[in-house]
């Protein structure tokens, strides 16, 4: 019986090192944390920043002012530090290992007349990291948030090729801290995001106004200006106690009157004091998205909130070219969190995108690779 038991944990091990992850086999540890594996593929970041309101472009957490409140974060914009952070969560097939990224900022502000701002924003992407047997898997490409649209790139050699929506580019890497990071950058003002250099006006130019965010486990950085070269931003996980997810989830059965920081599902809470739409510019209310509340408005059967919920449906439908690819998960905190608050396809969340089969989703957990 003992040499029986050696015989099928041997077997088990070298399965779940063809599937790269020891994860999948039940009782095992991962030999590194979450964190560790954001932080090896999280991006160098490309902050354009505008002399008007420099500020206004700095990346930060949700909660910088001490509190949840969704409708003060505007207000508060001149009153707090903007120390340097961005939110990661992480789910996982057996095939791959899906991460987002997201950037907070207080406001989506404007200078220019007759445009648009509102309280808080939040944009970020997905990467799509293959088990490949190495360590921390091997990126194969990214999806990025530019407001209401969505936009794919690829590093130089992925397999991934056009799907159902096109790739818009290829990823730039850089070396930092022993590990190849995609470059990633965001405008000023609005902040949509894309892979870099395709949007903003810094490309990191001495006589061009930005910061260039580096990634770590540790630090928050307050840049020394609206133009820093060199700010270390610290990974959250949306995951963590009383964090982002949490407030999601404490908040879903509640009316908009009623809750802190959320106005619906996964739209943030957001209203025009503190000057919002002072002058000439109209001030939106509740339009800022929290990673389950993502959503392009023309990608077909791809519904709002799946580059979180269910990236690996997403990544299906934008890429072919996956070879071995498991669209169900071993991990996903998501699915399995609303499962066991008693959510169902007869008991939704409130505000839950009707398109969104719930039960179809928890349908796609399950405990291991074989």
């Amino acid at each position: 019986m003992a040499l029986r038991r050696i015989f099928l944990v041997g077997i088990g091990i070298i399965m779940a090192i063809v599937f790269g992850s020891l994860t999948q086999i039940k009782g095992i540890a991962q030999s590194f944390t979450d964190l560790d594996l954001a932080v090896y593929h999280a991006p160098i970041h490309y902050q354009d920043t505008d002399s008007t309101k420099y500020i206004g472009d700095y990346i930060t957490r949700f909660d910088y002012d001490g509190n949840w409140q969704g409708t003060n974060n505007w207000d508060n914009l001149q009153q707090f530090a903007l120390n340097a952070y961005a939110y990661y969560s992480v789910v996982e097939t057996c095939t791959h290992w899906f991460i987002t990224y997201s950037f907070f900022h207080p406001q989506d502000w404007t200078d220019i007349p007759f445009d648009q701002e509102h309280e808080n924003d939040l944009e970020g992407k997905l990467a799509i990291v293959r088990k490949d047997g190495s360590t921390f898997g091997k990126l194969e490409g990214i999806v990025t948030v530019f407001h209401k649209d969505f936009y794919s790139y690829t590093p130089s050699a992925s397999p991934l090729v056009n799907g159902a929506e096109n790739i818009d580019g290829t990823l730039t890497m850089n070396t930092y801290n022993g590990s190849l990071h995609p470059l990633t950058t965001q405008e000023a003002k609005g902040h949509g995001l894309k892979a870099w250099p395709y949007t903003s006006n810094f490309k990191g130019a001495s006589n061009e106004d930005g910061i260039i965010y580096y990634p770590s486990k540790t630090t928050a950085e307050l840049p020394a200006s609206g133009n820093d070269r060199n700010v270390q931003y610290l990974l959250l996980d949306v995951f963590a106690s009383n964090g982002m997810w949490q407030r999601q989830l404490n908040e879903a059965s509640l009316s908009s009157s009623s809750a802190l920081t959320f106005a619906s599902w996964g739209t943030f809470k957001g209203d025009t004091s503190g000057g919002c739409g002072a002058g000439t510019p109209t001030c939106s209310t509740n339009s800022a998205n929290a990673p389950w509340g993502w959503d392009d408005s023309n990608d077909g059967s791809v519904y709002k909130g799946e580059m979180a919920l269910d990236p690996a449906h997403l990544t299906d439908v934008y890429f072919d070219g996956l070879g071995n690819f498991d669209t169900t998960y071993i991990r996903n905190q998501f699915i399995q969190d609303l499962k066991d608050r008693g959510y169902n396809s007869a008991n939704l969340p409130q505000g839950w995108p009707t398109q969104i089969n719930l039960n179809s989703l928890i349908g796609k957990l399950k405990n291991q690779c074989f």
